[in-house]
């Protein structure tokens, strides 16, 4: 291991220090900010020694997510190079790409906790946001949704909640598998009855990369149109609340701005 690979995490050290607590005070929040949001984790204050020695340099999804709730940061603020590691991007051929940042990050068949983290969870509300091209009426349009999360070991079930979609009556439902970074699945959409396509159901396919936070999945999806052509466009889900308590989902049954 190299010096720059044990390089102490001087900046959460200070906003620890700042923020009054020991390191144990530390961990014992975040273990609460886990529960407050139903994304349970097991923080100590072995696991804060670790990131403020500079061995872990990469926390996981659910860390990352606490640490901001805890301390009113961002991940980057706190000293730790995860957020800009890797980046779902668009490659400018059609396609998506998880980059390699700075550190060197591989990508999807890579080894590291930040990329492959195949045991992270991701239920709660996202929002769900695709693009396609209506021939009929020669323009792209948006499709956007707030959807429930529920993981089970590494299959994600994925539905719209009840009002929740920027085209009234059109439930959303998709069902993925997760492997390491990949995220590989099926969708279907069912159209509002008295809308433009006239309650027609659409399926597809899709297949999303997640970034090294957890709280964004980009790709692609496959589907087709009403002639029966195959269509593609890009889909992706943002995490917006890692909770599915009643009040949670409430506040996000409504058309997504």
């Amino acid at each position: 291991m190299t010096a720059t690979d044990t390089e102490p995490n001087d900046t959460l050290r200070a906003v620890r220090i700042g923020m009054r607590m020991s390191q144990e005070d530390l961990a014992r929040a975040l273990r609460r900010a886990g529960e407050e949001t139903g994304e349970a984790n097991e923080a100590s204050k072995r696991l804060v020694q670790r990131w403020e020695a500079g061995v872990s340099r990469s926390p996981r999804g659910v860390y990352v997510r606490a640490l901001e709730r805890v301390t009113g940061r961002s991940i980057e603020e706190l000293g730790f190079t995860l957020a800009v590691m890797a980046r779902v991007h668009d490659d400018g051929a059609g396609g998506h790409d998880l980059e390699p940042g700075p550190e060197g990050v591989a990508a999807a068949s890579g080894g590291t906790d930040a990329v492959t983290e195949a045991q992270g969870q991701y239920g709660g509300v996202w929002l769900s946001r695709y693009e396609y091209y209506s021939s009929g009426r020669d323009r792209s349009y948006e499709g956007k949704h707030c959807v429930v999360l529920v993981q089970s070991g590494n299959r994600l079930t994925v539905r719209s909640l009840p009002g929740a979609s920027s085209n009234p009556d059109s439930p959303l439902s998709i069902d993925l598998t997760v492997d390491q970074s990949v995220v590989t699945g099926s969708w279907t959409e069912q159209t509002a009855p008295g809308g433009y396509y006239q309650g027609a159901r659409y399926h597809g396919a899709v297949q999303l990369l997640v970034e090294p936070t957890g709280r964004r999945m980009a790709g692609k999806w496959v589907g087709f149109g009403k002639e029966f052509d195959v269509n593609t466009g890009p889909w992706e889900l943002r995490l917006m609340d890692p909770s599915t308590r009643k009040a949670t989902l409430e506040r996000y049954s409504r058309p997504p701005e």
